[in-house]
């Protein structure tokens, strides 16, 4: 849905009420440092992934410590649509479990910038958990053509064979399954059926989609708290969300090779470092091409690297520097150990660190 002429000037307006109030951090180094040498002022306005949300509560808690006179808010509506509003100019920046693909970008526009170069950088990594609810059940092996065949109807029942065959000794029910997914355009199905895709083709026949193909039916549920919650409440069901929203909940360790991987952070983290960027984007448009048919021992495969998205060049230089001292806070050390800390995400590396610094220096 576009938006009015009026709704972006005034959106633009509230992104733009930013000040410098003394002198201005000018090289986007660590919170810690600049803040003692300026002081900005006014309202930063972001949105999209609800992965990262419990991130962002952190993450902005601890900016606005050293920042008191900052205000930053963070709508986690979904990726989706946290890219539309970034691009539309109603927000300042994005948070998106995926990149901008490069034909979008060179389709643009981007109207908060004054070009459409974009930074665009990995700022939060976790596993993606497939989450269950069945009593008696706490933990399954499934392979990932048996969790595509879950997810494309083709496996309708607890006790099926092929579950059955990769958990001895469960005690499976006579129960019928559930699987539930987003209703809402999502970088997480997004991550979650590119698995699928590169590890289960010929059960999992659509690709990569960010939209639930309707053919598969299910269940649908609105962003991450949605599924958590329909998985939660319902009997016999089954649903993916990041991993940091699955504790009560029942978890299925994946096949990698011939062990079962469970997710955690560092097994999140290690398909990371091991992947590359992605070819034909430029110097400060970081996008991971992840490599989610490893076989290499303790790497967990699907896997969310969520991403932060803001302009190369902004139209109002207010913003940018706003969001270049935000930018800088989160990929610090200690911006990544908040993000652990509150969502069982992975730190990035301090080799990842090096790459997105340059980066988000370049930011004008």
């Amino acid at each position: 849905m576009k938006l009015s002429a009026f709704a972006k000037v005034a959106a633009i307006g509230g992104i733009a009420a930013l000040t410098l109030t003394s002198c201005a951090a000018n090289e986007g180094g660590s919170a810690e440092g600049d803040a003692q040498a300026s002081s900005l002022s006014g309202t930063l306005v972001g949105g999209g992934a609800s992965s990262q949300g419990s991130a962002q509560e952190a993450w902005v808690a601890g900016f606005q410590t050293t920042h008191a006179d900052v205000t930053v808010n963070y709508d986690p509506a979904g990726s989706g649509a946290g890219r539309e509003t970034f691009q539309q100019g109603a927000s300042a920046f994005a948070g998106s479990d995926r990149a901008f693909k490069t034909d979008e970008i060179e389709a643009g526009p981007f109207d908060s910038c004054a070009t459409d170069a974009l930074v665009e950088f990995p700022a939060y990594i976790s596993p993606i958990a497939i989450i269950f609810n069945v009593e008696g059940l706490d933990s399954l092996n499934l392979d990932a053509a048996t969790v595509a065949k879950i997810f494309n109807g083709s496996i309708t029942q607890w006790n099926d064979p092929a579950i059955a065959a990769q958990n001895e000794g469960a005690q499976l029910p006579d129960l019928n399954i559930t699987a539930v997914h987003r209703s809402d355009e999502s970088g997480t199905t997004g991550n979650f059926t590119e698995y699928l895709s590169a590890t289960a083709a010929s059960d999992w026949t659509v690709g990569s989609i960010e939209s639930w193909p309707t053919e598969f039916g299910g269940e649908g549920a609105q962003g991450t708290s949605g599924v958590v919650e329909a998985v939660t409440n319902g009997v016999g069901t089954i649903g993916y969300a990041d991993a940091s929203r699955a504790e009560g909940l029942g978890t299925v360790a994946i096949k990698v090779g011939e062990e079962y991987v469970e997710y955690s952070p560092e097994a999140a983290a290690a398909i990371v470092d091991a992947s590359t960027v992605e070819e034909g984007r430029t110097d400060h448009d970081i996008a991971i091409e992840l490599d989610r048919t490893s076989t290499a021992e303790g790497v967990y495969p699907i896997v969310l690297v969520s991403y932060l998205i803001g302009c190369e060049e902004y139209a109002d230089a207010a913003n940018a520097e706003l969001v270049k001292e935000y930018f800088s806070y989160i990929v610090s050390e200690e911006g990544q150990q908040l993000a652990a800390d509150a969502a069982g995400s992975a730190p990035i590396s301090a080799d990842l660190r090096s790459q997105i610094e340059p980066a988000i220096a370049a930011i004008k």
